[in-house]
């Protein structure tokens, strides 16, 4: 092995670049934490009991994301509640973007069991949206803090109400790219869909490009492993585990053999589906097989 020694002003250009680097990561860790504080005065939620806009009375914080802050308002007009969502005051041009295509997502949509945008409005400096309010807990809190269960058929029954959300958003060209048990609320079995910050509008030209062909594709597919991710949870809920060990979901779950394939090819782990029609096609028969197996 030859030793390769190095002479002093190539050490010294080493050291140099080494005390940089390091000053280079002090530097972009201060900024952060500078950031940090600049946020946590800056979004700071609306106190209860402030008006927006002359109308939206700010009853209590719903909830808080990455960009957004939610509200529960009692609109002084009608005396409703209704859901105001603000954007962060410390966001960028980016987040501001994607607040505002959250907004047009929600204007093209018109279903009973997606929440209804009333409008949009710019208060102080910062983006507000107004929407309806759904009373209902999401599948998330139903699941791992009010501990409901739900059986094979009743997890089905679940995705077929989910399906035909997604039909509805995908037949508009809208992929949601955020199916998870937080963005669905169940109130007397009825199943809605919320939280549209991620979803994508394209629509097929008539003479489209294979690349925009190719990412229609992997949304849609993106939306349908949602959709198999999200029966797994709801079957898990009944399992109680008897192995140390943990196994693939296929050995520790009891299914129909119906069920396991429409969890196969939503999980792609066969060949993936290319529309919902098959889905709900292979997810009729699955709800057979549990309601024979009752």
């Amino acid at each position: 092995m030859e030793i390769v020694f190095l002479n002093r002003s190539t050490c010294n250009k080493i050291r140099v670049i080494f005390i940089l680097y390091h000053l280079e990561v002090r530097k972009v860790s201060v900024l952060r934490a500078i950031r940090k504080c600049y946020q946590f005065f800056v979004d700071k939620p609306i106190k209860k009991g402030i008006i927006l806009k002359n109308r939206y009375e700010i009853v209590h914080v719903i909830g808080t994301g990455s960009y957004g802050i939610v509200y529960l308002c009692r609109d002084l007009h009608t005396n409703e509640n209704k859901v105001v969502k603000q954007l962060r005051p410390s966001k960028r041009r980016k987040e501001v973007e994607m607040f505002e295509h959250e907004i047009s997502i929600l204007r093209m949509l018109n279903h009973k069991n997606i929440p209804v945008l009333f409008e949009a409005f710019l208060t102080n400096g910062s983006l507000f949206y107004v929407m309806s309010f759904i009373e209902g807990d999401n599948l998330e809190d139903q699941i791992f803090l009010i501990e409901n269960t739900f059986n094979e058929n009743e997890a089905l029954l679940i995705l077929s109400h989910l399906l035909e959300l997604v039909d509805y958003l995908h037949k508009k060209d809208i992929y949601h790219q955020d199916l998870r048990i937080p963005n669905m609320l169940l109130k007397n079995k009825e199943l809605y869909l919320i939280d549209f910050g991620l979803s994508k509008h394209m629509v097929v030209p008539f003479r489209s490009s294979p690349n925009n062909l190719d990412d229609i594709l992997e949304m849609k597919l993106q939306d349908y492993y949602d959709l198999g991710e999200i029966l797994l949870y709801l079957l898990y809920t009944t399992y109680s585990s008897k192995n140390k060990k943990a196994l693939p979901w296929i050995e520790e779950l009891s299914l129909e053999k119906e069920t396991v394939f429409l969890l196969e090819r939503l999980l792609q782990l066969k060949e993936p589906y290319s529309n919902t029609a098959e889905i709900s096609t292979d997810l009729q028969a699955a709800l057979k097989a549990t309601e024979k197996g009752n």
